[in-house]
């Protein structure tokens, strides 16, 4: 798969350039939709209706006998991936650009697409559903239509994988390596002692391709998502019912606060996973090969300040300060305000920053004294420089040396 690796370079080729930003919204994505509608090789159909009346649709293509469901966006403010599948639905309606590509998949594979499985949410810019819903947490109960729909087409189509979509914090690091996981894969467990059976062997054995496919392009930023079992959840118990899931999640890159480099890494995954069943070259891959990803951990804070000088009751002392970002979605939701929350405060060396000072030889004013979980009020000076300044959360001045 050397070609993987071409095609991202030439992404702009099939990058969807109506989608530039994590806020776009259900009526965004029908307009990309009614233009595959017009290429025969795809049907899109209304699989059904979110709380709200907005249509949730099925997209089919492909005519080869491996059956593979993917869907996003069941939270409504996890976007990464559903711009990635707009970018695989014009890759896929371009057959002359890597055509090996896409005969091989075309033969194999019938592939089954639901974007957007929570309009609703996605309008606001909010994990639930109308009704306040997590329609991850509703496989049981089916108290929401978006889950009804979700596990009805699972039962028609009976795929042999399915791709679970969603993105996941910033602050989460790939195990101890440095880096944030931009990529977290998952074969979800189908039960308590997170047993291993030929389905989940499947899953885990795709995802081994997937992550040495993504480490050529982006090395040691992916991480292990943690499989505890979750009986309420449809990934655990897609992967009960027989269908060989992988759950992959979008998590933070230096810079990129609107995902738009890791959607090309995660349309990788997709690709790349999608390539392995086509072709059947994940059944020579070891399950030791998906231990071996390291774990997630929570060791990136968006902002972290090393060394810092402070005093209380003349006793001076030395701290780490980790400040995290709070997102308030904007009134037309298509945008965000970030507060600066002081979120850790001592030794915090074995943390990492996507920004980071050291501020040994720093003076630090508290217009408000710190305190956990509160917005950030100081300023950050070198000589009579300002280098940081956050007034209430709010970041006025940032100048990093």
């Amino acid at each position: 798969m050397d070609s993987l690796i071409t095609l991202l370079v030439n992404y702009k080729l099939f990058e969807e350039k109506r989608i530039k930003d994590r806020f776009f919204k259900h009526t965004d994505l029908l307009k990309i939709l009614n233009g595959i509608k017009k290429n025969s090789d795809f049907n899109v159909n209304e699989a059904g209706f979110s709380t709200n009346g907005r249509s949730i649709n099925l997209i089919t293509w492909g005519k080869g006998p491996k059956r593979i469901f993917l869907w996003s966006q069941m939270h409504g403010d996890e976007a990464t991936a559903t711009m990635s599948i707009a970018d695989l639905l014009n890759f896929l309606s371009k057959p002359d650009q890597y055509k090996h590509i896409h005969d091989l998949l075309s033969e194999q594979c019938t592939l089954y697409i639901l974007p957007m499985v929570n309009p609703d949410g996605a309008e606001v810019f909010q994990r639930r559903n109308a009704m306040d819903i997590d329609i991850n947490r509703d496989f049981n109960r089916q108290e929401s239509p978006e889950g009804r729909i979700l596990r009805r087409l699972r039962d028609e189509i009976n795929p042999h994988f399915g791709f679970n979509l969603h993105d996941q914090s910033t602050l989460w690091s790939a195990g101890n390596t440095g880096n944030p996981a931009t990529i977290s894969l998952l074969a979800p467990a189908f039960d308590e002692d997170l047993s291993i059976n030929s389905t989940r062997e499947q899953a885990m054995k795709v995802i081994a391709i997937m992550n040495s496919e993504i480490q050529e392009t982006i090395s040691d930023h992916v991480g292990r998502f943690n499989d505890e079992y979750e009986p309420r959840a449809f990934g655990d118990n897609f992967q009960a019912a027989g269908t060989s899931t992988i759950l992959i999640e979008a998590g933070g890159y230096y810079n990129d606060p609107e995902k738009q480099y890791i959607r090309k890494i995660f349309f990788q995954s997709i690709l790349s996973g999608l390539i392995c069943i086509a072709d059947e070259s994940y059944l020579k891959a070891k399950t030791t090969d998906y231990f071996s990803i390291p774990e997630n951990k929570k060791l990136h804070f968006p902002l972290l300040l090393r060394n810092c000088k402070l005093e209380r009751n003349g006793v001076p002392y030395m701290i780490d300060i980790g400040l995290c970002v709070e997102e308030k979605v904007t009134r037309n939701a298509r945008s965000v305000k970030n507060t600066y929350m002081v979120t850790e405060l001592g030794d915090l060396s074995n943390y990492y920053g996507y920004d980071e000072m050291n501020c040994e030889d720093f003076t630090i004013t508290e217009k408000r004294k710190l305190s956990i979980n509160e917005p950030a009020d100081f300023t950050v000076y070198h000589n009579n420089n300002i280098l940081i300044k956050l007034k209430n959360g709010v970041l006025t001045n940032y100048n990093l040396e």
